[in-house]
């Protein structure tokens, strides 16, 4: 039975039904889906004993049916990262890895499976959107899973990896001369004129619910406790706010106690709205040009930039603008310390993390969870030739042995300086 009550404004709380439905008639705020709480009777051990996807919190999830996707996504691992915190000098630093989340290594697999439910639900025979890649790949594939109609519009600049993550699936793309804003204006008005499911313009109110499961995991694999400082990435803004509405949520309905955690924002320097509305005490980003290596964050008008800006001050959090050569070095850390490769948009994250401790933002000694929200082989040029060369022998053992007698020689020479 669902607890959905409708949508409800962001700003001046007008309700409105649970339809296809984005922004608020009076005064343009944005809708979010509002739950009778007290309706929800989940366990933390009910919970537990559910199948490991995202759907282990469907009482809290948009939707009025059963799930129809996304039975393989979500409850991707929370990393204990030792060697990365004994580098960067911290007690006890996480990463939430959706590096791995399936099928398209991922976030965007979340928020995917829940709109893409509840577009089935309202009737919609095209699933679409506007993308930077990511977002792409998961609707391409989730629609091929559900035998639906898919269009993805895209910039006509993406990392090769991204295109092949969405054209393996059959849509139709279509490449657009522009950036991700021109893009999105573009698929507001074809949302509007033919009334397809575009899951991150007339679906977002659920959409962006999605990004909820990530927060309720992290709380339950912390052991259904909260981290004192949580880092995520922004782009259109739609997973930090709903991170910190999960947490709140199973506060709400009693599965966690104790206060929420300080959240930052974490933006690449060549794209940082919110950052800069943070630090200039602004409530509302003021659009920019995108020019950074981090494409899948490169939202210069995040559609819900108020809300992450909103969200991060009531947590007494902060946020960081990170250049592009300090994203491919975290880049670069992350793999060499714990296996993890990320895409630039992981590298913004763990860069800004970096640059909040050494500024002393984030104390060493308090727990830290740090977001993964992609994975790096789809973006693989951004470390191209700036990675160690193999070394190349022929097939004889002798010059195996010389090259080896040469390599041990180096390195005692260089611990006789050290």
């Amino acid at each position: 039975m669902s607890a959905l009550l409708g949508l409800q404004c962001h700003l001046c709380k007008t309700m409105f039904p649970a339809e296809a439905l984005y922004v608020c008639d009076k005064c343009l705020g944005p809708l979010e889906p509002v739950y009778d709480y007290r309706a929800i009777r989940l366990t933390r051990e009910e919970i537990e004993r559910r199948p490991k996807n995202l759907w282990r919190y469907r009482e809290l999830l948009p939707i009025v049916g059963r799930p129809r996707t996304g039975f393989n996504s979500g409850f991707t691992p929370l990393v204990r990262c030792d060697r990365l915190a004994v580098h960067l000098g911290v007690s006890e630093l996480y990463i939430k890895d959706d590096s791995v989340n399936h099928p398209t290594l991922s976030y965007k697999d979340r928020v995917v499976s829940v709109a893409a439910t509840r577009a089935i639900e309202l009737g919609f025979q095209v699933l679409a959107c506007a993308s930077t890649g990511n977002l792409a790949n998961s609707v391409a594939a989730h629609a091929a899973r559900l035998g639906v109609d898919c269009c993805v519009f895209i910039p006509d600049n993406l990392e090769a990896g991204k295109l092949l993550g969405s054209a393996i699936f059959n849509p139709t793309i279509l490449a657009i001369a522009g950036n991700y804003d021109d893009v999105n204006r573009l698929c507001t008005q074809v949302a509007d004129r033919y009334g397809w499911g575009f899951v991150n313009i007339n679906l977002r109110s659920y959409y962006a619910e999605g990004a909820k499961t990530y927060g309720f995991e992290i709380a339950e694999q912390l052991g259904w406790k909260y981290p004192r400082h949580l880092v995520a990435p922004v782009a259109g803004g739609t997973l930090l706010p709903r991170i910190v509405r999960g947490l709140r949520e199973l506060r709400e309905i009693g599965l966690v106690d104790g206060d929420l955690p300080r959240v930052y924002a974490a933006q690449a320097a060549g794209c940082a709205p919110v950052v800069r509305a943070l630090e200039a005490g602004l409530d509302y980003p003021e659009p920019v040009r995108p020019d950074t290596i981090a494409k899948s964050i490169a939202i210069g008008n995040p559609a819900d930039g108020y809300q992450v800006v909103q969200t991060v001050k009531s947590t007494g959090g902060s946020g960081a603008a990170v250049s592009d050569a300090q994203i491919i070095e975290a880049i670069q850390l992350l793999a060499q310390t714990e296996g993890i490769f990320t895409e630039p948009a992981g590298g913004t994250t763990l860069a800004a993390t970096i640059d909040l401790v050494k500024r002393g933002v984030i104390p060493r000694d308090e727990s830290i969870v740090v977001c993964v929200t992609g994975n790096g082989y789809k973006t693989s040029e951004v470390v191209a030739g700036k990675l160690v060369e193999p070394v190349r022998l022929t097939r004889a053992f002798k010059d195996f042995e010389s090259w080896w007698a040469g390599r041990s020689a180096e390195a005692f020479a260089l611990r006789q300086t050290v």
